[in-house]
């Protein structure tokens, strides 16, 4: 546990601490005062319920279209599903700024929506909650139609047997079983809605701000630290409360069930009513998913003269944009996200170790210190790491093993979240008989733990890379002007006026979705069955 501790303790806690106490701290005086005049402004009473207001709507919309999608993959055979179930979880390891311009061209002024039907959402919220929608919907369909697909079907067909009709068998039997795991699916994206930056910061107004996109112009825009600093702790006080209440819930799921092999309960669509399910996923996924991606090629290959490979060839030289090529940018990113998965491996695989084989409240406290970075402002850790990462023996404000270090702590939750299941599932009698038999620590792990936990091992590198490579927040703030990563220079280039930037955007977003693609893939080609339904 010391690693993570350490880690978490000198990059999360040290650089958050730090920015908000020299927000709060005047002429080395506390003005606790900065609290009730932040809070009780008009402006931020704004934000704060736009921010809760497109949050509980986005996981309303989510819910409604997902939750068909994750009937069908849990109940239902058809040819090309575990395609498509890979297909689906794309957009969850996009980087935000990917999907903010992907919906920027499908329904922004010029998108492709505009020109074909004079339709534009960009001044309103519901280009929002689409974006949030299309990068949730796996959250629901994984984390509902795993279990989905474990509950045994024999105890909805008792209580038809006994003649209750299909909805009422449904609603009293399969319901009840789902409740926990809905429950953790829709908290899960609450949370990533509510601290939602990309998006937000591309696809909505000046009046459209969630708290992240505001502690980010009070920072960097307008150099307000303490307004930022108070807004920094209501986030963080609003997130830790959405995590008790996420781990409340899903600790009830694991209550009991009838589980049985996920293999056996699907079957070939029977009656129109299936067959009208499947229809209808099928056409949600080709609209809310495959749509934006498909646009987001369309716009990066379209040119004055036609289509054709400029954009990406302009990509190759150096402007008034960047002290380099925007290219430079892929070989950036990749470097950078390999460093940070090797450091997420590393403090995730510790505090793995450490959760499966320790118990007790001091380790549940640890549990949910190692989630609070995916709800804390990364923007505030970003502005932190540069106040306070500046002085020997940590004068890292000029080197590149900042941005790694940043999204790192990004990838660190998931690594433990796919690795604490396999490392507790490992037999501790294997080891004790491998250390009577003389074997050293260290190879003991080696020849019994290695064989049993490599796979997962890789699912959660893939993840960390994947997220590593999107991290936009943070990166933000520390990546130097001649080492941009990917989703940096899409805002760069987004925030610049003229045709050549904006194509030049989309054909960097291309490039990063399919980087993220081809992990996604590589990733379920190396999930085990029961990290089916993990993130």
């Amino acid at each position: 546990m010391t690693v993570p501790l350490l880690f978490f303790g000198v990059f999360f806690g040290y650089p958050v601490a730090a920015i908000v106490g020299r927000g709060l701290r005047v002429d080395g005086e506390w003005r606790l005062g900065q609290l009730a005049e932040v809070l009780g402004d008009e402006s931020t009473l704004r934000v704060l319920w736009f921010t809760c207001w497109q949050a509980a709507a986005s996981t309303l919309l989510t819910l409604v279209l997902a939750l068909p999608a994750a009937y069908v993959f849990a109940r239902l055979r058809f040819p090309g599903k575990r395609l498509l179930h890979a297909a689906v979880t794309v957009p969850f390891v996009l980087p935000t700024v990917v999907t903010g311009a992907a919906f920027l061209a499908l329904v922004g002024r010029g998108g492709v929506l505009d020109d074909a039907f004079g339709v534009r959402l960009d001044n309103g919220v519901w280009a929002i909650l689409l974006a949030h929608a299309f990068f949730n919907y796996a959250v629901v369909v994984r984390t509902v139609g795993g279990l989905w697909a474990q509950l045994d079907p024999r105890q909805e067909e008792a209580a038809r047997v006994l003649g209750a009709g299909r909805f009422a068998a449904w609603w009293r039997v399969t319901l009840p079983a789902l409740t926990p795991a809905v429950a953790a699916a829709a908290l899960m994206v609450f949370l990533f809605t509510f601290t939602s930056f990309g998006v937000v910061q591309i696809l909505g107004s000046p009046t459209q701000a969630t708290l992240e996109v505001e502690i980010y112009r009070q920072t960097a825009q307008l150099l307000r630290l303490p307004t930022a600093a108070v807004l920094t702790l209501l986030q963080l006080a609003a997130v830790l409360a959405l995590l008790l209440t996420h781990r409340a819930v899903t600790r009830r799921r694991a209550g009991a069930l009838s589980l049985v092999d996920p293999a056996g309960t699907a079957h070939r669509p029977r009656g129109w009513a299936q067959w009208t399910a499947l229809a209808g996923v099928l056409t949600t996924v080709a609209l809310l998913l495959a749509l934006p991606l498909g646009v987001l090629v369309e716009r990066s290959l379209a040119t004055p003269d036609g289509y054709g490979l400029d954009h990406y060839r302009a990509l190759a030289h150096a402007d008034g944009t960047f002290l380099v090529a925007p290219w430079e940018a892929v070989g950036n990113s990749l470097r950078f996200a390999a460093v940070a998965t090797l450091i997420a491996l590393l403090v995730g695989g510790c505090a793995a170790v450490a959760l499966t084989r320790r118990a007790g409240r001091l380790t549940r406290g640890f549990d949910a210190l190692l989630m609070l970075p995916l709800g804390t402002s990364a923007v505030t850790v970003g502005f932190g790491f540069l106040i306070t990462l500046n002085a020997p023996p940590l004068d890292l404000r000029s080197s590149w093993i900042l941005v790694p270090l940043a999204q790192a702590l990004v990838g660190v939750p998931f690594v433990v979240r796919v690795l604490v299941p396999v490392f507790g599932a490992v037999d501790d009698r294997l080891r004790q008989a491998a250390a009577v038999l003389g074997a050293s620590p260290l190879r003991a792990w080696r020849e019994v733990d290695l064989p049993l936990v490599w796979r997962s091992v890789l699912v959660a590198a893939g993840f960390a890379f994947a997220v590593s490579l999107g991290e936009f927040g943070a990166t933000v703030f520390i990546a130097r002007p001649d080492e941009p990563t990917l989703p940096v220079a899409v805002a760069r280039l987004l925030g610049r006026a003229g045709a050549l930037n904006y194509g030049q955007a989309m054909a960097l977003s291309v490039l990063l979705m399919l980087v993220c693609t081809l992990t996604l893939l590589l990733l379920e080609r190396l999930t085990p069955s029961r990290l089916a339904g993990t993130f």
